[in-house]
């Protein structure tokens, strides 16, 4: 059972906005194998969808013929370029250019603790609601679909699994939220997870 206190973050905008402007101190989060090297800076918009019955997810799936994660479930957003002056900025600008959703339907509540993942990279996940009505032009060379799954999928923890495989030769482990047919894992899924604790979650 989800706890109360995420139940009513879950099912309340304004419970996110409380939570956001008390934000708790958070460590960063690490995957497996993420503990040495250098990491390319990245950021991912976490857009919560303020629909009458319930919040959503909004998430993408991307293409695949990409050559990076194909058809994997994921946030839009991406690296961030010289121009980008803020990891609010590479957010914004990567939704409107994956999603064409338009960065003034969305309401920026704040940041959730980086996550460093085991290829490489350094994820600034920004958690922003998205106001409707809105229209997605999605980019087709790399989105294949975009889709809402309700919040309170992900703050169940029956819904958080740990699975396990080899990657360059070293088994690791990672989380998976699977939800009609989507096979939502990764550092999609680690984000995810990351938001639960951020809302009070154990």
């Amino acid at each position: 059972m989800i706890e109360k206190k995420l139940m009513e973050a879950a099912f309340d905008a304004e419970g996110l906005r409380r939570r956001f402007v008390d934000a708790p101190e958070m460590a960063p989060v690490r995957e497996d194998g993420s503990h040495r090297g250098e990491f390319r800076p990245a950021a991912v918009l976490v857009p919560v969808v303020l629909r009458p019955e319930r919040l959503a997810v909004l998430l993408t799936r991307r293409t695949d013929h990409l050559h990076h994660h194909p058809g994997q479930i994921s946030f839009p957003g991406g690296r961030v370029e010289k121009a980008d002056v803020s990891a609010v900025m590479t957010a914004l600008r990567e939704t409107e250019e994956e999603t064409g959703l338009d960065p003034e339907r969305i309401e920026l509540l704040g940041e959730l603790p980086e996550y460093f993942t085991g290829t490489g990279f350094r994820i600034t996940p920004v958690v922003g609601l998205v106001h409707p009505p809105f229209e997605l032009k999605l980019d087709t060379f790399e989105v294949a679909e975009a889709f809402e799954v309700p919040l309170a999928h992900f703050l169940d923890p029956a819904n958080h699994e740990r699975h396990t495989m080899e990657y360059q030769g070293r088994m690791r482990q990672y989380y998976a939220m699977p939800y009609k047919g989507y096979f939502i894992w990764g550092a999609t899924a680690g984000i995810l997870v990351s938001l639960y604790r951020f809302l009070g979650g154990s």
